[in-house]
């Protein structure tokens, strides 16, 4: 192995071991690398909805008052480094090539044992956390893959865990009930380290407050112990006014726009009133402002061209498409609405279809590159829209739709993260 591309191409290899719930593979591979997870300071976040933006309001509000801040997410949606970054600047090629050489052989010797081969969220996970002890950023914000529990990112010991909104998804894995899921989103929670969540559902509190209690974790609910009041939507976004754990109260603005992102706003918040208030951190009201307001997450009601306006918006889930029609509701009532839509076979998509049904003038469904796809056909026999077609070539459906829009048309574009990662990519090149 001696390139990045060799290096990637290994790492990617792995994925067809799928998902492998448990963590004998991570925990073995990092007591073999000096078990880096133990040397560094974070937080971590669980969640179906909202994680990746609440990872956004955190890190730049950190960024904001000097703090250097590591990144773990998932997925990527330009390029596959930015899911290990510190301060939004991705881990460099020859950095994670060396980390791959260094892991080559050991994940050779793990697959000959009966724990069998890693995932590559598995080997990406302990590459992250060898790179953020070697670099020791002030702060790093751990996002989940799937899960909690069996997420390979629970290797680690916060100082706060987040848990975001829970809904239906991944049920083949986290299981059918809202119950079953939330268990397995508190299986993040560790002895003696606070909870924070903006989870509403009286069932999954439960759940999430009886495991907490197990442990001796002390939990602060939204709607309990903090809240935030939608002002207005504007053009720069949202305005919002979040009554804090201590009674405080910050008025602000967001620029990613949605109602659903001042509630993950909120639980940034909170995370940041919690540290600040225990002294792990300094950070004054005005930075905490700039910050919330300075956060932009790609792919998130992302605008990638204007006159006519073109979204992209990685809802994936029935959860996400209803914070979707939300927001277009709150910022383009009235105007004619285009679909184009692709998602993963394993997605409630005829749900998240029909969420949609009565904004969209006319729907087009298509496919990409991506083992998981749905075809457009499978779509397209599901579609509760009166105009609708398919297309399985997405840039000829992207070209056809465009043909058709006026000046204030809006064409939304959603259904998958990874899909819309392809399209934002296609967008850039035109620039």
């Amino acid at each position: 192995m001696n390139s990045y591309n060799e290096a990637l191409t290994w790492i990617h290899g792995l994925l067809k071991f799928g998902i492998k719930p448990g963590l004998k593979r991570v925990e073995w591979l990092l007591q073999r690398t000096g078990n880096p997870e133990e040397k560094i300071k974070c937080i971590h976040i669980a969640g179906t909805n909202g994680k990746g933006s609440t990872v956004e309001y955190l890190r730049s509000i950190f960024n904001e008052a000097g703090y250097n801040v590591g990144t773990f997410t998932s997925p990527y949606l330009i390029t596959f480094n930015e899911r290990v970054s510190i301060n939004k600047e991705p881990i460099k090629n020859d950095e994670l090539l060396e980390y791959a050489k260094l892991l080559k052989p050991l994940v050779d010797e793990l697959t000959e044992t009966s724990l069998g081969s890693p995932t590559e969220f598995e080997v990406i996970t302990v590459i992250s956390l060898l790179y953020f002890a070697e670099k020791q950023p002030d702060i790093i914000i751990y996002e989940t893959g799937l899960g909690g529990l069996y997420d390979s990112t629970n290797v680690i010991t916060p100082i706060l865990s987040l848990i975001s909104n829970i809904g239906y998804d991944h049920m083949g894995i986290l299981g059918d009930t809202i119950e079953d899921i939330a268990f397995q989103k508190a299986g993040i929670i560790k002895k003696d380290v606070p909870v924070i969540t903006t989870v509403e559902q009286i069932e999954a509190l439960n759940v999430i407050e009886k495991e907490a209690k197990t442990v001796n974790s002390d939990t602060y609910i939204f709607g309990r112990d903090f809240s935030v009041l939608h002002k207005k939507s504007s053009d720069n976004g949202e305005v919002f006014l979040y009554t804090g754990l201590k009674d405080s109260n910050i008025s602000a603005e967001i620029s990613m726009k949605g109602t659903h992102q001042v509630k993950n706003a909120g639980l940034a918040l909170a995370a940041v009133e919690y540290l600040t208030g225990k002294g792990f951190y300094r950070i004054d009201s005005e930075k905490i402002k700039a910050g919330l307001f300075r956060a932009n997450w790609a792919g998130r009601f992302e605008k990638v061209s204007s006159s006519p306006d073109i979204i992209i918006d990685g809802a994936h889930n029935h959860q996400g498409i209803q914070a979707l029609k939300q927001t277009i509701e709150n910022h383009y009532k009235g105007r004619k609405m285009y679909l184009l839509f692709a998602a993963l076979h394993d997605k409630a998509y005829k749900n998240m279809m029909k969420e949609l049904e009565n904004i969209i003038h006319e729907a087009y469904f298509t496919t990409f590159n991506f083992p998981r796809a749905a075809s457009a056909e499978q779509l397209l026999a599901e579609s509760p829209f009166q105009r609708s077609c398919s297309n399985s070539n997405w840039k000829v459906a992207l070209e056809e739709i465009k043909k058709k829009l006026e000046n204030k048309d809006v064409l939304i574009i959603t259904g998958s993260l990874y899909f819309i990662s392809e399209v934002r990519k296609s967008f850039q090149n035109m620039e």
